[in-house]
């Protein structure tokens, strides 16, 4: 899984890094054109109205354009570490979903598959098929038919115990998620409060509290805010997501190993009996 991580990290580096230097050469071109183009109109179109100079200016644009601009404009301090975490954010929680899915397991067909097993070929043929199939639920499984010998109660202490093991494998990661998720809008707000400081030194060393002034330098210092709440929304949807995930499986882990241990009761009596 950690070789799953640094490839997805590599992959959105590379790709961010490419669409970067296209749209880059891109914005040139575009510039180029534009700066052709009004050469032209002012060579042959009259002096601009009130109604030109109030046309907007964002007109023809895309919304991935903009929300470049947007992202260029908050600053590369600030604004590249709000990436990370969002990079890094979202690895985590793709290996987590990747893992969650792969521990799930048909409790129910699991359940008949060692039931038959046990009547069939014993304790050796039920462990064959935990053995052969995957989940934290198999291995519990697993774990309870291997000290069936001990007696009932060393099972049910061996499945909680063991149990509680995977219950923190499930778990893994799911902190550094959360750190993520409370970093981003603090590092926001953050950038936030620097880009204010640096709007008030404008005016400062302007001497004059111009609109242009203090709009400009406060719609740039919340532009970080913004972008950080977006990075905290969404990596807030895959843990809660993870969560609810986890939440299925450690019920299903709990339901399932009850029945096992019954089925388990059940051959000893039967066994008892012979």
């Amino acid at each position: 899984m950690k070789k799953v991580i640094a490839l997805l990290t590599i992959a959105v580096v590379l790709m961010l890094g490419i669409s970067k230097q296209v749209y880059s050469q891109e914005e040139e071109i575009e510039n180029q054109e534009v700066q052709t183009e009004e050469t032209i109109e002012q060579e042959i179109a009259p002096p601009p109205t009130a109604a030109t100079l109030t046309a907007p200016t964002t007109e023809g644009k895309t919304f991935h354009q903009v929300l470049k601009e947007k992202f260029i404009e908050g600053g590369p301090e600030f604004m590249g570490i709000i990436l990370l975490t969002l990079i890094f954010g979202l690895a985590l929680a793709i290996e987590r979903i990747i893992y969650l899915n792969l521990s799930t397991t048909n409790t129910k067909k699991l359940l008949d598959k060692v039931q038959s097993s046990l009547k069939t070929g014993g304790i050796e043929a039920a462990k064959d098929v935990c053995k052969n199939t995957r989940g934290p639920v198999a291995s519990i499984f697993y774990q309870g038919l291997d000290r069936y010998n001990e007696g009932i109660d060393v099972v049910e202490k061996s499945i909680v115990s063991y149990g509680g093991v995977l219950m923190g494998r499930l778990e893994k990661g799911l902190s550094w998620i959360s750190l993520f998720i409370a970093l981003a809008p603090m590092l926001g707000f953050l950038g936030t409060v620097v880009g204010m400081v640096q709007a008030f030194d404008a005016i400062e060393a302007a001497g004059d509290i111009s609109p242009t002034i203090v709009a400009g330098g406060i719609k740039v210092a919340l532009l970080t805010t913004v972008f950080g709440l977006i990075v905290a929304i969404i990596l807030q949807i895959f843990y809660n997501y993870i969560l609810s995930k986890i939440d299925s499986l450690v019920n299903d882990m709990e339901d399932s190993t009850t029945t096992f241990v019954e089925l388990l009761v059940k051959s000893d009596m039967k066994n008892e009996k012979k």
